[in-house]
């Protein structure tokens, strides 16, 4: 789960789609990280933390992290929030099979339609709890997909 910072979209998908593997029981990993190294270390907004929290999900151990080329061989799906993320990952894969790993979480909606999750950072309440639910939706899409 990927998106710029690392405190907002990513951690909230992280614990959403750790929660559902959890309770589906299925064997799969899930990490978060920004593109950017601004929050590296830093816990998730208190936002994100509270919005997580009153769908009973506990983002709080969650600290900020940069992506690294690495996560490329690491994981065999990488979701990105939007298209600066998507840009971001382009330059850094090394080859087409990177990118072949890359897509848009909200494509497992809105198939191709490269839908955005948008940043919340500087709006309200509201708009982390919209976050929560665009993401929760897609994280349903994935488990099912891994449950095949």
């Amino acid at each position: 789960m990927v998106c710029l910072g690392n405190i907002c979209r990513s951690p909230l998908a992280e614990g959403i789609m750790q929660h559902k593997i959890e309770e589906k029981g299925l064997n799969a990993t899930v990490d978060s990280a920004g593109t950017a190294a601004y929050h590296i270390g830093e816990p998730a907004d208190r936002r994100s933390v509270l919005t997580a929290k009153k769908h009973g999900i506990d983002i709080t151990k969650l600290r900020g992290r940069q992506f690294e080329v690495s996560d490329f061989d690491e994981f065999d799906l990488i979701y990105v929030m939007d298209e600066s993320n998507y840009e971001n990952l382009k330059i850094m894969a090394r080859n087409d099979a990177d990118m072949a790993k890359v897509d848009y979480i909200m494509n497992m909606v809105s198939p191709g339609e490269n839908k955005i999750v948008p940043d919340p950072y500087y709006g309200g309440d509201m708009g982390f709890e919209n976050v929560y639910n665009l993401l929760d939706a897609a994280a349903e899409e994935i488990t099912k997909k891994l449950e095949q």
